[in-house]
């Protein structure tokens, strides 16, 4: 047993209820409560089992609290019950279960312990969205860890995804310390969205535990979904499924593979009023023959390799016509202002008629994944219904 887990309390319950002092053979026995951690346990280990399973009887009832109520699963029996999360380090908890026995008593068993604080803890962040966005139907929800994790299946089963209308979904790791939900399709367009990530007190990789719970809330707006063609030379822009705009546009003018558009499904990432574009960024400084720099205006990121849907009233001559950017897709000036004030995080843009294909890690080229290729790395595959991770398992009653 590991120093600091508390042994289970096996508690007959018609001990606690008062016994009839004459009761013959043909009575039917009473509740026996195994409880576990004990009465009394301290320096409880926040991921040690915690559970009440019940002999001769059922479990109607099971409180655990430190002060608010936590979450716990019963089986189908009825004779088993476990928390559905972690425990927070260094907090004192108190367990409360009521039980029918078989022989047709009720009572309740008390059970309070302390979890140990820990030395080391990893810390999560939701890089995107933003908390209270309103975001695009391709936005991808992705948190980032301070240090690898290892324990990743756990993760997956700690991050509980509310949606107001039912979702398919998977995780996917994109390294040990960053793992992205994305939707099998698009979102549905106007849909509430809350992740609880319940990491505080969960072991991520050897000694080290989940610093504290993390929340976002957001909301998906209208469908803005953009096609762009290298082709033809215009975009359609369609909102909720009808067509709502048609721009002339210019791409990348491909006389070398890093001044192509990528071909691909984008999202929009950020906007600005003002960009300031270098090539020098791109490796082509002043001396170099394509160097350029210039300030453009309504700029809408949509990939990490520098394309931006942008303002470009220097080449409103070509656009409809003819490819001549370094990689960006040049709008006119009324077009690109509309295009970015109606633009929300999270947009689709998918680009068509080019040889350079976007890359997934390539800023938010996500879609690029294939559902199969998505649920490569996760460790629990699809969500469904409501978007609520598979169930956890019972836990071993043995401790640890």
């Amino acid at each position: 047993m590991r120093r600091g887990a508390a042994a289970a309390g096996v508690l007959p319950l018609a001990v606690l209820l008062g016994a009839c002092a004459h009761r013959t053979p043909a009575t039917r026995p009473p509740a026996a409560v195994t409880v576990l951690p004990a009465q009394g346990a301290s320096a409880v280990p926040p991921d040690a089992p915690v559970s009440v399973r019940v002999r001769d009887g059922r479990i109607r009832s099971v409180t655990l609290a430190d002060g608010g109520r936590l979450e716990g699963r019963t089986s189908a029996d009825g004779t088993l019950w476990w928390p559905r999360w972690a425990l927070t380090p260094g907090r004192s908890y108190t367990l409360v279960v009521t039980v029918a026995g078989a022989d047709g008593r009720v009572g309740s068993v008390r059970s309070t312990f302390r979890t140990r604080r820990v030395a080391h803890t990893i810390g999560a962040t939701v890089a995107a969205p933003e908390p209270g966005a309103t975001v695009g139907v391709g936005m991808p929800i992705i948190m980032r860890f301070a240090e690898p994790v290892r324990n990743r299946t756990a993760v997956e089963r700690s991050l509980s995804l509310w949606t107001s209308t039912p979702v398919t979904g998977a995780w996917h790791w994109t390294s040990p310390a960053e793992v992205i939900f994305r939707p099998r399709e698009y979102w549905p367009a106007h849909t509430r969205v809350r992740l609880l990530a319940h990491l505080s007190g969960l072991r991520l990789a050897g000694a080290a535990y989940g610093a504290e719970d993390v929340a976002r809330d957001f909301a998906v707006g209208d469908a803005h979904i953009t096609v762009a063609s290298a082709r033809s030379h215009h975009q359609d822009v369609r909102v909720n499924g009808h067509r709502v705009r048609r721009m002339p546009i210019s791409m990348g003018k491909g006389t070398r593979l890093k001044y192509t558009t990528t071909s691909g499904i984008h999202l929009t990432m950020e906007k600005s009023h003002h960009v300031v574009m270098d090539s020098a960024s791109v490796g082509c400084p002043p001396g170099c023959p394509d160097h350029y720099r210039h300030d453009v205006y309504f700029a809408v990121r949509i990939s990490d390799s520098g394309e931006y849907e942008h303002s470009a009233p220097w080449s409103v001559g070509d656009q409809g016509s003819r490819n001549v950017s370094h990689g960006c897709i040049n709008l006119g000036p009324r077009d690109a202002r509309w295009f970015f004030r109606q633009t929300q995080p999270g947009d689709v843009v998918q680009v068509t008629g080019t040889r350079r294909r976007l890359a997934p890690g390539n800023g938010w080229g996500f879609w690029q994944l294939s559902w199969p290729e998505w649920l490569s790395t996760s460790r629990l595959g699809p969500s469904y219904g409501q978007g609520m991770p598979a169930p956890a398992q019972p836990p071993t009653l043995t401790p640890r």
